[in-house]
């Protein structure tokens, strides 16, 4: 049967992945530090992201390996906070070279996960995996930029010559799961505070939870994918457009807005960084598109209402 191995595969997106390709025909397994209840048939492995152990037998012979293990990001940049994000995605992506390096029949492919956020700050025409990469004082994203090319150094650095490599650039993933963004700017929207932030020009480059793993299924297919890939829908909204578009589903016509000044004190209160909504993010899915992928939500309306009748559905049970 053939197998993929997915660490931190208990997370949202890998939750969401997981159940996707056990229901394309794959036999799953996750690399987890903490387990939890996950559908029949899939395996929990321990790991701690660190070091080689048990685990690395998981690997032999694998169709796929899946890394989406790294501390959330959402949490103030702090010197400890700094070290566990930047640490728990370059141990994390090294110690599975290491195991790589070593099985007898390598995987075939292995994705690690990166970030969109890679890219210059721009107001300007969107960028492709060809886009400038760079931090601008503007965005607050000398750090971010950082951790995404030392992860994505990380993975092309790693010895392994019978494996295909791609770098997961992924946008902002819309999902149901309370973990996603969607959720909570629904119930922002819902109380008349989902007003644009920071003045709303900004752009946002986001996907759908179904067209995520459905990108990915497809570049584990398509042997012609290497390198870095825009995991983002083709067409990225300005933070004005992405709030009056959850609004307009949730039926609200007005959204108190917040400037600049109110969202720098909020993110001390609320234990996070501006940079995460300040940041003009423009990314669009160049290599998917030339490649003939089709979207299933290529517009963020589209996108927008099917979570919102999946949530409406949940909270009427």
């Amino acid at each position: 049967m053939k197998s993929i191995v997915i660490a931190g595969g208990t997370g949202f997106l890998g939750q969401r992945l997981a159940a996707h390709l056990q229901h394309a025909g794959y036999d799953i397994t996750l690399l987890t530090r903490r387990r939890q209840a996950v559908p029949a048939g899939m395996k929990q492995l321990d790991w701690d992201g660190r070091s080689p152990g048990p685990w690395a037998a998981a690997l032999e012979g694998a169709t796929a390996v899946i890394n989406l293990a790294g501390r959330s990001v959402n949490c103030r940049y702090n010197a400890r906070n700094r070290d566990l994000i930047l640490n728990s995605r370059i141990e994390s992506t090294r110690v599975i070279g290491q195991a790589m390096a070593q099985c007898t029949t390598p995987p075939g492919v292995w994705l690690n996960a990166s970030t969109a956020t890679i890219y210059r700050h721009t107001f300007g025409p969107p960028w492709g995996e060809d886009g400038q990469i760079g931090a601008d004082p503007a965005a607050k994203d000398a750090f971010s930029i950082e951790v995404a090319v030392a992860w994505e150094a990380a993975l092309f650095n790693s010895v392994t010559p019978a494996t295909r490599k791609v770098a997961l650039r992924t946008a902002m993933v819309l999902g149901c799961d309370i973990n996603s963004v969607l959720p909570m700017l629904r119930k922002l929207s819902r109380m008349c505070l989902g007003g644009s932030l920071a003045g709303g020009r900004q752009y946002v480059s986001w996907i759908h939870e179904t067209d995520f793993c459905r990108a990915v299924e497809w570049l584990i297919h398509d042997a012609n994918f290497s390198g870095p890939v825009n995991v983002a829908a083709p067409h990225p909204v300005t933070n004005a457009e992405l709030m009056q578009t959850v609004r307009t589903v949730c039926g609200r016509r007005f959204g108190l807005p917040t400037p600049r000044l109110m969202l720098e004190v909020g993110a001390v209160f609320l234990r996070t960084e501006t940079e995460l909504v300040i940041k003009s993010r423009r990314v669009i899915p160049q290599k998917l598109l030339a490649a003939g992928f089709e979207f299933r939500f290529p517009q963020l309306r589209g996108a927008v209402e099917d979570i919102n009748r999946q949530l409406a559905g949940s909270e009427g049970h």
